[in-house]
């Protein structure tokens, strides 16, 4: 990212100038707008030898989610025992290991000094603090409330982290193995199969027709032109599923695959699930509108067949309909939840029992990654023996017939 200076008239007329850190101009200019805030004028950052050097992999970075938890549950506890907010933001300023944070709370601090209201001051960073945390901080700033806010976000994001993590982890085994036996496979197919092949090919015979399809892939492997069409097919597989997954109905229906894959789609699903039942209980307990919270819902839902699912129960509520209505004609909210948030709508509990149906999902998160780690065990091991036993059975076999020949 980088940093914009700007000029803006609020609706008083007062001209304010600042900065703010984003990728581009056009960031700024949406942030600005949202503040209804007339633009007078946006700098671009200066580009030269005073330039700030900025090296991949050193110097500050953007904070990540762990970073900002861990600042949440701080400041909660800090402004909690007493502290103003601007103590607070100094003593973390110094305390915080994250060198990227500690530029941003420094110059959070500075305009929270000025008289800018932390949420303004915040809302600087769209890439730090999302809009998830910049709505809910202005909640708590209207209430009065901001440590009991801060201390939810925080409970939130610590969640959010370890459905995350559960997800990864899930995720992560069968990619390794993956590559571990095709790592292998390689390795067989170019070194030891092509020795083999000169030996078998010396003795003369007749060789079975998985020998002969062993050695022609391994001479395949070894060409250049073969080297070439595998690293071409790869690039070019990622290029267009990249391509096609920027747009929108790309996206969609590349969404809607993973939600049907076997296995990974129902925990892909229950995750979805746990995740949107969260936000949506936060939001709503924080004094955040219905229409804002279904928005920023959408926003964080990682998935553009349950984002569309979001935004037709939006624009029902609009019309004045239950958001359970909609939602309960999409296929991705299960019965259980649909019926658990029109309970909610009856009671007018709908924070308490989205908070509910989130613990469950949570819960059946955890059983779906067991369950898919003790499945895909197995199943890893007999694709690597099976494709190991292919190879050992294509040289071996030649071996045997010939030693047959030669005893007789």
């Amino acid at each position: 990212m980088a940093t914009f200076t700007y000029k803006v008239r609020d609706a008083a007329g007062k001209v304010i100038s600042s900065s703010m850190e984003a990728d581009d101009a056009k960031q700024v200019r949406d942030v600005l707008r949202e503040k209804n805030l007339f633009i007078v004028a946006i700098n671009a950052p200066k580009v030269g030898l005073n330039a700030d050097i900025k090296i991949p992999g050193l110097g500050d970075g953007t904070p990540n989610l762990k970073a900002v938890s861990l600042f949440s549950r701080q400041l909660a506890t800090m402004i909690d025992a007493g502290l103003p907010l601007v103590q607070s933001l100094a003593i973390l300023g110094k305390q915080v290991e994250d060198k990227g944070m500690q530029k941003i709370l420094k110059n959070v601090r500075n305009d929270v000094e000025g008289g800018v209201p932390f949420s303004d001051a915040i809302s600087k960073y769209p890439k730090v603090f999302s809009r998830l945390f910049l709505n809910l901080v202005r909640a708590g700033e209207i209430s009065g409330t901001l440590d009991t806010v801060l201390d939810r976000v925080a409970i939130f994001q610590e969640k959010e982290l370890a459905l995350r993590g559960k997800i990864r982890s899930a995720l992560t085994y069968p990619v390794i193995v993956l590559v571990f036996a095709l790592g292998i496979t390689y390795f067989l197919l170019t070194t030891i199969v092509p020795q083999f092949g000169n030996i078998l090919i010396q003795l003369g015979g007749e060789l079975p027709f998985i020998t002969k399809m062993l050695l022609a892939i391994s001479a395949f492997l070894q060409s250049w032109w073969g080297g070439g069409i595998m690293l071409f097919s790869i690039v070019g597989s990622v290029l267009a599923y990249n391509a096609y997954n920027r747009t929108k109905q790309g996206r969609y229906n590349l969404d809607a695959f993973k939600l049907k894959i076997p296995v990974f789609g129902n925990l892909l699903s229950k995750a979805g699930m746990a995740s949107f039942a969260r936000t949506f209980s936060l939001l709503l307990a924080s004094g955040v509108n219905i229409i804002e919270t279904l928005e920023i819902t959408k926003g964080t839902a990682g998935n553009a067949v349950i984002e569309e699912a979001i935004e037709n129960a939006k624009n029902a509520v609009q019309q004045g309909e239950q958001i359970s209505q909609p939602l309960g004609a999409s296929p991705v909210f299960p019965p259980m939840v649909v019926s658990m948030i029109a309970i909610g709508e009856e009671t007018g509990g709908l924070d308490a029992m989205l908070d509910k149906v989130a613990d469950y999902y949570e819960r059946e998160v955890d059983e779906a990654v067991d369950q898919l780690t003790a499945a895909l065990e197995p199943l890893m091991i007999m694709f690597l023996g099976v494709i190991v036993g292919t190879i050992v059975a294509g040289m071996f076999l030649p071996m045997f017939s010939i030693i047959g020949q030669l005893s007789k």
